[in-house]
């Protein structure tokens, strides 16, 4: 493993606790993944704010449109098969569809550029409305014309991918759980997923939850609900682990894989862009794609009742992270791109110089907190409040044992100025002066503006 990678996956897990103090989530699991193995696996908060259970990353998550990327996976082994093509019309293997669905071929549903409808006239299936469908409402929405004319733009579609849920039915012969769980999910060694709920009693299982805005407070969310025939859709159960090795082998440069690299290939591929949408972003067959920091990525997001996720692999740095968050406002998107912008500055500035092993912590003021992180010759001063916490933060160069100067900072901040630290009788550092502003240990500062302010 590379030298600079440990010291950010040390400090990910500390980033990602002061986010959630800040932010109040739930609760949240991260996995960062090197390859085909997990190397930071954490959990934090809550399963269950009313039952107070704690989150594990143990706890099966809801990975909703996740499934897509196992749908398109379950296509391509197909293919690879010899059981169908990618440019095979859909009504040569699904039937009753309306004339001009039924042209459509199965790489425009996989690539949602088919024009479909994306959840049908009643979309109440995804805010606890009404059921799922099933196949016979599924096909009954589709006997209606597509949306916009098909191959003209990538146009999101729940419906579409159900349908391809129903395409594996028809060429495999027997229900798309059944397939899919034993070709892909347990080809792959995934033993913490399954294809849809319930999953066996016993299992810890992370509820969702609402956000405060409505109600004043969260309520649960169970999200235990099956999807039916939208489960090529929504439906997979699994765990921030197995998610994350998922995605990892379908990397084209992954060693071992369920499908083969020409499959991974065209998967992950820049199909069509997402138009109208900031940052800029790309699908593939079951895939999105995008750009982080210079860093190329792949993988998908989900949103169920309850439940953001989101996954992203970095084949070039041969790195994954997953983040699965519990409620409907929950954080995934921002706190992925977090990590991954730690993961990113570590590389580009290497594993910190030995004499700045205790050049670390979080220190308070009444504004907030600063975090030291050495890496390579220098200390930055880093703002755990940032999504990117390392954003225009002021470095330090270390003179002494407990003394430096900040040595680049912006115009507004102290360039230039002095950095010391006071230690104890017993040698323990217990301030952190960075120019005129003192910074102590989080109960001190909580004390004394409990003592200035509190009454």
């Amino acid at each position: 493993m590379e030298k600079w990678l440990q010291p950010a996956l040390d400090y990910i897990p500390s980033w990602f606790e002061f986010q959630m103090r800040q932010s109040e989530q739930p609760g949240c699991v991260v996995v960062v993944a090197r390859r085909d193995k997990v190397i930071l696996e954490r959990a934090f908060g809550h399963a269950d704010l009313v039952s107070g259970e704690a989150l594990t990353p143990r706890h099966r998550f809801r990975i909703a449109s996740h499934s897509k990327s196992f749908a398109a996976a379950s296509i391509m082994k197909l293919r690879e098969k010899g059981a169908l093509r990618l440019d095979d019309p859909v009504g040569r293997h699904v039937k009753h569809l309306h004339p001009t669905v039924a042209e459509a071929t199965i790489r425009q549903l996989l690539s949602h550029s088919a024009g479909l409808t994306r959840d049908g006239v009643d979309s109440g299936q995804f805010a606890d409305r009404r059921p799922y469908l099933d196949a016979a409402e599924l096909i009954a929405d589709l006997q209606k014309p597509p949306a916009i004319e098909p191959n003209t733009r990538f146009k999101y579609s729940n419906h579409g991918f159900g349908l391809l849920g129903l395409v594996v039915e028809a060429v495999a012969g027997e229900p798309y759980k059944i397939w899919m769980k034993r070709e892909i999910i347990d080809a792959v060694g995934l033993a913490e997923t399954e294809p849809d709920m319930p999953i066996a009693e016993g299992i810890p299982f992370a509820r969702g939850h609402s956000s405060k805005l409505l109600l004043g407070r969260r309520v649960i969310i169970p999200g235990d609900n099956p999807t039916n025939a939208l489960v090529s859709a929504a439906g997979v159960v699994s765990t921030a682990s197995d998610v994350a090795r998922f995605f990892a082998q379908l990397a084209p440069k992954a060693k071992k894989s369920v499908l083969s690299v020409d499959s991974r290939r065209e998967m992950t591929r820049r199909h069509w862009r997402n138009l109208h949408t900031t940052p800029e972003t790309h699908y593939g067959l079951g895939i999105i794609t995008g750009t982080l920091g210079g860093w190329d990525w792949f993988g998908h997001a989900g949103g169920f009742q309850g439940t953001i996720t989101r996954t992203c692999v970095f084949p070039e740095q041969e790195l994954t992270v997953c983040v699965l968050t519990n409620a409907v406002d929950g954080w995934a998107w921002y706190l992925l791109e977090g990590a991954a912008h730690i993961l990113r500055t570590f590389a580009t500035r290497g594993a910190p110089e030995r004499k700045l092993a205790d050049w670390t912590g979080r220190w308070w003021s009444t504004w907030g907190a600063v975090d030291l992180v050495p890496m390579g010759g220098i200390v930055i001063a880093a703002n755990p409040h940032l999504g990117n916490p390392f954003m225009d933060a002021s470095e330090l160069r270390i003179t002494g044992k407990d003394k430096g100067r900040i040595a680049l900072a912006g115009g507004y901040q102290s360039h230039g100025e002095g950095v010391r630290r006071k230690r104890a009788n017993g040698g323990a550092v217990t301030e952190l002066w960075l120019a005129g502003t003192k910074f102590q240990p989080e109960a001190q500062v909580a004390a004394e503006m409990e003592a200035r302010y509190g009454a």
